[in-house]
């Protein structure tokens, strides 16, 4: 250990300080609207692997674990950021120093939660150690130094990783109840026209404001643009030395500018003049892995056909989609889809879609539950509503057993023709 190592800087006394100052701070942080996930959460609370909380930047995981803490208790656990300015230095050999601190000031106690441990390099190496010494570990990271997806590389096997995506639509009228917002009084089961009429209402209005939790409570401040720039400047172009940046914002812009749009890699080389499909590919991949975009890819026998073929591109929030992207119009039909999207990946990974013999897409396939899922903002028009059971038609008969669903604001004024096909209010639906 030399004069200048973080253990010298640091007393017994100062250190313990520090770490009850933190678990304070964070204690008394507001606990938000309670997330969906935290069930899953809650779940993986016996299992011995570590619990790594992954997603975008400010989409609520340190909140999260705030409300894993509150069930647990204030002394039944110990707290650890890592993006105190005080742990600079910190090294993972530095980690039976810190455990020292942390009995001496709590007592003895089996679970650990760490916010932002990608700070430290070899984090990896003291937290299997922990493991192996029968504590369990609840971890979230930003996207900043390392990404939230590859934490658990580091880890082998020995975790479970939990996504949270930005607020669903039912966490959205749920914070809108809590901020007596203007949808506070959303029935979430309605029984009449005016209900479900006020129910869409919400729809429209969180299709516009998305989901991310801060950017909702400050609305008047460029949360959303300053987070758009702040992945694409710091967790793609300096991660990845990306010295093109105009043209991978370019890129994001374009993808963002269409929700729920086909993209094909030879035709934005050439839209952009990008030298080679190969860069398309990875600055696509650097925005997946970013939590910007998912892609979802065509579902066909042939995995080459697959690859080939153009995927599907949704944003990671559809507030994030207005504020970036360009739109002359309100764009209410593909964000829509979009949000049916993020609804169902809250479920699965397992997200294609599907061309069928006719011609016809079908938006989602989902090959575990033999769905297959339309999606619609209105069927009022004859021929809207006609196009949509039949590309579904086309996509049962095309998928044997599977079952059909088409989701539609205004799905209580139509009846399903068969039995294998189901008519549902997306708004509905999404709660």
């Amino acid at each position: 250990m030399t004069e200048n190592s973080w253990r010298a800087k640091w007393s017994q006394t100062q250190l313990q300080g520090i770490l009850r100052e933190q678990l304070n701070a964070f204690w008394q942080r507001p606990i938000g609207v309670k997330r969906e996930q935290l069930a899953t959460v809650l779940q993986y609370a016996d299992a011995p692997h570590a619990v790594i909380v992954s997603g975008l930047r400010r989409a609520g995981k340190s909140t999260l674990l705030l409300q894993l803490a509150h069930t647990l208790g204030e002394n039944a656990f110990y707290y650890v950021s890592f993006d105190d300015d005080r742990f600079l230095g910190f090294a993972a050999d530095d980690a039976d120093t810190l455990l020292n601190a942390l009995v001496q000031a709590f007592g003895q106690r089996r679970i650990f939660i760490i916010d932002e441990v990608q700070n430290i390099e070899g984090w990896e190496r003291f937290a299997r150690r922990w493991m192996d010494q029968g504590y369990k570990l609840y971890i979230t990271g930003s996207n900043a130094a390392l990404l939230s997806r590859e934490l658990g590389t580091r880890l082998t096997g020995r975790y479970l990783p939990v996504e949270l995506l930005p607020f669903s639509f039912g966490e959205y009228l749920t914070w809108a109840q809590q901020q007596d917002h203007a949808d506070a009084t959303i029935s979430t089961t309605p029984n009449t026209l005016v209900e479900r009429a006020l129910l869409n209402r919400a729809l429209s209005t969180y299709l516009q404001v998305g989901g991310i939790p801060e950017a909702l409570q400050y609305p008047n401040l460029p949360i959303l643009r300053t987070l758009y720039d702040d992945v694409i400047y710091r967790d793609i172009a300096t991660r990845h030395r990306i010295e093109a940046i105009r043209t991978l914002k370019e890129l994001a812009f374009q993808v963002l500018s269409n929700p729920a749009g086909l993209v094909s890699f030879s035709k934005i080389k050439q839209q952009l003049g990008i030298g080679n499909v190969t860069t398309v590919k990875n600055y696509l991949q650097f925005l997946e892995d970013s939590w910007l975009i998912f892609t979802t890819y065509l579902y066909d026998a042939s995995v080459k056909r697959q690859q080939i073929a153009p995927k599907k591109a949704y944003g990671i929030d559809t507030g994030l989609v207005n504020t970036v992207g360009f739109h002359t119009s309100p764009n209410s039909g593909h964000l829509l889809e979009n949000v049916v999207f993020l609804a169902l990946r809250r479920k699965t990974t397992n997200i294609h879609y599907a061309l069928t013999p006719s011609g016809y897409e079908i938006d989602f396939y989902l090959p575990d539950q033999r769905l297959l899922v339309q999606v619609a903002q209105q069927l009022t028009n004859p021929q809207t509503y006609a196009r949509e059971i039949r590309a579904l038609q086309d996509g049962l008969a095309m998928f044997k057993g599977a079952k059909g669903l088409l989701l539609s604001t205004d799905a209580e004024h139509f009846d399903a023709p068969q039995d294998d096909i189901q008519i549902c209010s997306v708004s509905e639906w999404l709660l």
